[in-house]
């Protein structure tokens, strides 16, 4: 019988339970304390963003975001549909709409040239995704904000350590949103972190993430009591979670090399299968630096990748398909959202297979899946010809 290939595997890079053993004997595990420091500082540092708050989640850091621009009832805010349901969740329990933009057919992401059409006088922001750690077209994005006076919030959940014309992703909006969740690249269980590009911004979320008092203040000594000043909610990273992140970011080049190998092995051996026109392959445009969060198929149809996945289910191989669009799910339908709407998302939820990746992945595992994939393809490819032929007889 075929050992399991799961989806995913955590996976323990470096010192992370020393790193969480030292967390626990220096007596401070709730939240900012030395190892909150270290994350916080070496992400600041690579990416060059100006203030990083480390959440227990990138849902935290959005509905953060959320909160720290006044967002609420009667606003909108521009997404695509083609996202985990925490993008728009964030700014829906505040009474916002999502209006929903439809993809590129390219790279996936939230296509730039259709969000000017999506501004109203209602608009307050703009969420681009970055899909798989490829960046959306920030350019283009940023001069409609400037254009008209709207807040750019960059999810970047998958997007951590990746670039866009050499700069990184989370630094370029107003609020950046990152997730540290077992699937990602660099991971401590569960955590995310909210990335503050504007300066005026930065007091203001050290009191909403710390349910709504200026206790940051108190600490650093600018105050001699705190209170409550802000609606705010608790929204500080364990200490614990922050020592099992450190070890990973100690290794931020070797576990890029790892996933950057890992990303290169699946697109050289099924790059075979693309020139044949019988799958797609992930999209890198040339400004973009991929940080290579996972890799994807994209079949010609949805009986195709269907067929694909119960046929890697049944040999143990645990690939799976990705988001359901937001606006054809139950809540998108809320704001009369209807098939068709959003043609390229549709499609791409349609045919979109995502392969095993983890860091621990190896190479004959990863032969396993390709060998798979090709026999599949092989076979009902055959088939189709078959049936080709069959039919020109019967008319002749």
């Amino acid at each position: 019988m075929n050992s399991l290939i799961p989806f995913n595997r955590p996976f323990i890079a470096g010192k992370e339970l020393h790193y969480i053993a030292q967390a626990v004997t220096l007596g401070n595990i709730s939240g900012d304390g030395e190892f909150a420091r270290r994350c916080t500082s070496i992400m600041e540092e690579r990416f060059g963003i100006k203030k990083i708050l480390l959440t227990p989640s990138c849902t935290a850091s959005l509905e953060l975001s959320a909160m720290l621009l006044n967002i609420g009832p009667g606003d909108e805010v521009i997404m695509p549909a083609y996202t985990f349901v925490s993008t728009a969740n964030a700014f829906v329990r505040a009474g916002a709409k999502p209006v929903f933009v439809d993809i590129r057919p390219d790279t996936l992401n939230l296509d730039a040239r259709l969000v000017e059409q999506a501004i109203t006088e209602k608009t307050k922001a703009i969420v681009p995704v970055h899909y798989a750690g490829v960046s959306c077209e920030m350019d283009l994005i940023l001069t409609l904000a400037e254009k008209y006076d709207l807040k750019v919030i960059e999810d970047a959940a998958q997007g951590v350590n990746a670039q866009y014309n050499q700069k990184y992703l989370g630094s370029l909006g107003q609020l950046g949103c990152y997730s540290f969740h077992e699937t990602k690249n660099f991971i401590c269980g569960e955590g995310g972190a909210l990335c503050l590009n504007s300066e005026e911004l930065i007091d203001r979320a050290h009191i909403i993430r710390d349910k709504g008092t200026n206790r940051q203040a108190f600490f650093q000594g600018q105050v001699d009591k705190y209170t409550w000043c802000d609606i705010g909610s608790s929204f500080v990273l364990s200490e614990i979670n922050c020592a099992f992140l450190y070890a990973q970011l100690e290794m931020f080049d070797e576990i890029n090399q790892r996933r950057k190998e890992i990303f290169d092995f699946y697109y050289e051996n099924l790059l075979a299968l693309e020139n044949n026109q019988q799958l797609r392959l992930p999209c890198v445009p040339e400004d973009c630096l991929s940080n290579h969060h996972m890799f994807y198929i994209l079949l010609p149809n949805k009986t195709l990748r269907d067929g694909l996945l119960n046929h890697l289910k049944k040999l143990q191989i645990h690939a799976v398909f990705h988001f359901v669009p937001l606006h054809s799910a139950p809540m998108g339908k809320t704001w009369d959202y209807k098939h068709g709407d959003l043609p390229v998302t549709e499609q791409a939820a349609d045919c979109l297979l995502r392969l095993p990746f983890y860091y621990e992945i190896t190479t004959e595992e990863q032969q396993r899946v390709v060998d798979e994939i090709q026999q599949f393809l092989l076979e009902n490819t055959a088939v189709s010809q078959t049936e080709v032929l069959r039919a020109r007889n019967a008319l002749q």
